[in-house]
């Protein structure tokens, strides 16, 4: 019999809750919001075939109970699933998608960030003791984690700063797991309400930003995005490029400070890379990820998925399997050395942002502890309240002392 886990919408516990999804098996059914049902992979392994198996779909079209009228479009989660970009589509879809992005986010494009993420860090460093509450406490995620990538995705992607702050919002609604259904149906009004004025903004006005650049790219292009596909494109970009970089900043703070050896470490040997992709896999951003559905039955560890039905990626899970990180991956090591996560997902979606995430932390953690050598928590890390989601894996606060 398979194993079945109500999953909790507030994050509640989410490790504890991927420990128990890896010890049930490698393959358990899922119970989301809704009473929706779906079927997760835990092991390391297999999820890394999974996420590259062609006979595996991420077009939400596939999905039977979106088919059968079962998934309502006031569903809390229906924001991370119903959607038309390149992480829901397949095949040539997805290349023809993907190929503007791709073209548009260079390798050197991101590099020429560099400069002005580091201006961004630094001016946001300056700042922090002006945030300072009654008890010498500064909100870390709200005061640098949160700022430094939200600065760097609106000036990359063309956003006015007086839409950012709605911006935000947005993406908060569509993150957390406990929305009311009429906050789910204005979210979804909001976001195209807002990509609608930024795209007739950038064809008005064309900047040096990816949104221009977006629109330039595909003029004569016979492939061109449809304006539905424009905006999703413009939606995965903005949502994907500062959540995840923001609670993968707020995850490396946190456990460099309750693991004050590996910090002493990575101060040492300025080795904030490895600090990055361990955080990456022992604290990934996303936790879990929605959705992939079989295009034919498919049979993994011994359980057959039918066709049609939704399998989580739990990224936590797989994070911290031992069958890939050793009897010891429950604990934060950079100096680890099979250090392969799936933090960035895998196969034809691997994320295409992730050179830029991974820039974005290493700039601010290294000189985050520069500027605060003396930098540790205001509160006990139990005291850490997590963001109310299914997905995003962090803490909704982070209260530090900067000396």
């Amino acid at each position: 019999m398979i194993p079945v886990v109500t999953l909790d919408p507030t994050g509640s516990d989410h490790h504890g809750e991927a420990a128990e999804l890896r010890e049930l098996g490698p393959v358990v059914r899922v119970v989301l919001p809704g009473d929706v049902h779906a079927w997760a992979v835990t092991h390391h392994g297999l999820l890394a075939e999974l996420v590259a198996d062609r006979r595996v779909s991420k077009d939400w079209r596939n999905w039977n109970a979106i088919k059968r009228g079962d998934i309502p479009d006031d569903w809390p989660l229906i924001g991370m699933v119903k959607v038309t970009n390149m992480v829901t589509a397949d095949g040539r879809e997805h290349h023809r998608l993907r190929k503007f992005v791709t073209q548009t986010l260079t390798p050197r494009r991101v590099q020429a960030l560099r400069p002005r993420i580091e201006e961004i860090v630094a001016g946001l460093l300056d700042e922090l003791p002006g945030h300072a509450g009654a008890d010498g406490g500064v909100d870390l995620r709200r005061h640098f984690a949160y700022p430094v990538p939200m600065r760097v995705i609106c000036e990359l992607v063309g956003v006015p700063e007086d839409e950012r702050d709605e911006l935000r919002h947005l993406v908060d609604s569509i993150f957390r797991s406990t929305t009311s259904a009429e906050e789910v149906l204005a979210t979804q009004r909001d976001i195209y309400l807002l990509l609608g004025r930024l795209v007739a903004l950038r064809h008005a006005d064309p900047g040096d930003d990816l949104t221009s650049a977006l629109i330039a790219a595909q003029e004569d292009d016979p492939e061109r995005l449809t304006d539905e596909e424009l905006a999703g494109t413009l939606w995965l970009m903005l949502a994907a490029g500062h959540e995840t970089t923001l609670s993968l900043i707020v995850n490396a703070v946190r456990a460099l400070l309750t693991h004050p050896d590996q910090l002493a470490l990575a101060v040492a040997e300025q080795s904030w890379d490895a600090v990055v992709e361990e955080t990456l896999r022992w604290d990934a951003p996303i936790g879990n990820f929605l959705a992939r559905y079989p295009l034919e039955d498919v049979t993994i560890a011994g359980v057959t998925i039918p066709a049609g039905e939704a399998i989580l990626a739990p990224y936590s899970a797989a994070g911290r399997d031992g069958a890939q990180h050793g009897e010891m991956a429950d604990r934060f090591d950079i100096t680890r050395s099979q250090k392969r996560h799936l933090a960035f997902g895998g196969g034809p979606h691997l994320c295409l942002g992730a050179p830029l995430a991974r820039q974005e932390a290493t700039i601010a953690l290294s000189a985050l502890f520069a500027k605060y050598p003396d930098l540790s928590l205001a509160v006990p890390v139990s005291g850490l309240a997590p963001v109310p989601s299914l997905f995003s894996n962090s803490a909704s606060s982070l209260p530090v002392l900067l000396s």
